[in-house]
């Protein structure tokens, strides 16, 4: 747990230190040595909040303090708060204290930040380290939300269905290659993937995604689709921080061990997976 508490009090003290530097998803990972991949989900399910609201709620702190403490102008507190013109500043200030800065000002008072705290019972889930094997898919690429890619899979399904390549299919995967907490839902990328052997053609509008196999976190949830949310949060927020382990650069997957035509959602299984560096 320290490694990972470290990781999130660097972060925090960076957004503290540098409000007006670049406090990108990118540039927070680096502060946080971890693969963006999987920095932004575990700061999410640690904290209860995403970078981008930790960013915007610590800068509007440190302009609110400023407002109080100092006899800056306006401008000069929304260049510093790294605002780009007091337009947008003065708008995002408002959205968050419910007051424009000269009034903020003018009342003279500047409480300590709002401090977000994950709430509730957490889920529990057990979790096993398992060596997963390399993966090749037949893939098409899905941009939007993750709950829609279904549409992805159809039409896989459907090219498969109709050239008779089932006979050469060994499984079904998903692979999501962001967090959903961390860009809108309609620029989420995602792959929608059969399993298929090197010896496998690939037909027209698929095309080959390559996994890479090792030590892998694997969490086995039963459900439906719409409950994985809460196994998601139980990998990076609970186990991963307790574990000792480093994710690896490289997205998470989902293979699919039975097909939702065939039981009923509750009896849905899928396996999540999430690469892991290999020991030394």
């Amino acid at each position: 747990m320290a490694s990972y508490e470290d990781r999130l009090r660097r972060v925090f003290d960076h957004i503290y230190d540098h409000p007006d530097g670049d406090l990108s998803l990118d540039a927070l990972a680096d502060v946080a040595a971890m693969s963006r991949f999987h920095w932004h989900r575990v700061f999410h399910a640690m904290t209860g909040e995403t970078c981008a609201q930790a960013v915007r709620r610590l800068r509007a702190h440190r302009a609110a303090c400023w407002l109080v403490q100092t006899d800056w102008t306006i401008d000069q507190i929304a260049s510093r708060a790294g605002y780009d013109n007091p337009q947008s500043f003065a708008r995002l200030f408002r959205s968050h204290f419910g007051m424009t800065p000269m009034a903020f000002r003018q009342a003279g008072q500047a409480g300590p930040p709002d401090v977000v705290f994950v709430e509730g019972q957490p889920n529990m889930f057990d979790v096993e380290i398992k060596e997963k094997p390399d993966l090749r898919l037949a893939a098409m690429t899905h941009i939007g939300p993750y709950p829609e890619i279904g549409r992805a899979f159809e039409q896989v399904s459907a090219i498969f269905t109709s050239q008779n390549l089932w006979a050469q299919a060994r499984g079904m995967v998903g692979v999501y290659c962001d967090d959903p907490a961390s860009k809108p839902e309609s620029e989420l990328s995602s792959e929608a993937g059969v399993v298929i052997e090197d010896g496998f053609a690939m037909p027209n509008d698929l095309h080959e995604k390559r996994l890479m196999g090792g030590r892998h976190a694997v969490l086995v949830f039963k459900g439906p689709y719409s409950g994985l949310r809460a196994a998601y949060d139980h990998m990076f927020g609970q186990w991963l921080p307790q574990s000792g382990e480093e994710p690896a650069d490289a997205p998470c997957y989902e293979i699919y061990l039975n097909n939702p035509r065939e039981v009923a959602p509750a009896e849905l299984l899928t396996e999540i997976c999430v690469p892991l560096e290999p020991r030394t």
